[in-house]
């Protein structure tokens, strides 16, 4: 499915800039044609195949030695992972939450005896064994199949949808309306039960960018409480290190490859000017979505009373503490 792509204001001040610096920062980027033809259809917002081969290699202990799971046992965790959206969009992403947190219990017979093992979705302790993609133009058909959305960039854990992000234009055609409020009011739309709620179930970031800046939250967060990034801990010159870090010809053919050719020239033009300047944009990816950050963030939600208070707190002050 061959779909327009935006305005080259908003590709080359705020996605380019963030596609570039998510495989930099050691995302696998999956151009929308082939993100398309792994969901097999514009209501699988999961990267089933992903998920299965990651699935696949964990084993569990039964008998004094260490099992694989059976494709019976891999096919219930895909389906238990099945948003069950009569709950509510909240209540469907504490369920995923959890199951993303602590597990999902299987039963498996061997040698005719049963074994009910906890198996992880994401390997917290050995952050190098999971998956991180992402994707842009990522269609997804609505609840009510009338219609489709189409989110700017979504990142994947594992094959699971963790991160959604719009990209916007850094100005406005509309006096007094910053973009960035744009994209969170897109998010928040996007969430209504006749949209495509199904897709912020597995959500545990969103952004809205622009080029210049950005704000962060979380399912279900209201347009006040959306924030801005303070980082403590990332010096500023790492930033500038991964904002200016080369990448490969492979991974500069998957983001321009399916672009008018003379996008992914005018980039390397850019580029060959002389160093980056590094944005409140790239930090807030930097702070937030580096892969171990994101891994953190994940596991310190269940140390906060509700997603509001982390946000006004601030997850680096957490962060700091943690380490």
């Amino acid at each position: 499915m061959t779909q327009p792509l935006p305005s080259f204001k908003e590709e080359f001040s705020a996605k380019i800039p963030a596609l570039t610096l998510l495989t930099t920062l050691g995302y696998q980027f999956i151009p929308p044609e082939q993100c398309m033809a792994m969901r097999g259809n514009t209501n699988q917002v999961m990267l089933v195949s992903i998920l299965r081969e990651f699935l696949s290699q964990q084993q569990f202990p039964f008998a004094g030695k260490q099992h694989s799971l059976s494709v019976t046992a891999i096919d219930k965790i895909i389906h238990e992972l099945s948003p069950a959206m009569n709950e509510g969009l909240q209540g469907a992403n504490e369920k995923l939450y959890n199951a993303m947190i602590y597990g999902v219990s299987v039963t498996e017979f061997i040698d005719g005896k049963k074994a009910s093992p906890t198996i992880q979705l994401i390997n917290w302790q050995q952050q190098a064994l999971n998956q991180f993609h992402f994707t842009e133009e990522m269609v997804i058909e609505n609840s009510q199949a009338t219609g489709n959305r189409i989110p700017d960039i979504v990142c994947f854990v594992n094959g699971l949808p963790w991160v959604v992000i719009e990209a916007k234009r850094p100005d406005s055609d509309k006096e007094g309306k910053s973009t960035i409020k744009s994209g969170v009011s897109q998010h928040i739309r996007n969430q209504g039960q006749a949209e495509i709620p199904h897709l912020f179930a597995y959500s545990q970031l969103l952004l809205s960018i622009n080029g210049h800046d950005g704000l962060y939250a979380t399912c279900g967060t209201a347009e006040k409480f959306w924030a801005s990034w303070k980082e403590e801990i990332i010096a500023d010159v790492e930033c500038i290190r991964l904002k200016n870090q080369p990448l490969t010809d492979n991974q500069l053919d998957a983001i321009f490859n399916h672009r008018p050719a003379n996008t992914k020239t005018d980039y390397l033009t850019m580029l060959a000017e002389g160093d980056l300047t590094v944005t409140d944009q790239d930090r807030l990816l930097i702070s937030l979505l580096r892969p171990d950050r994101l891994l953190d963030m994940a596991r310190l939600l269940p140390f906060l009373i509700t997603r509001q208070e982390k946000l006004l707190l601030g997850i680096s002050n957490f962060l700091v503490l943690k380490h």
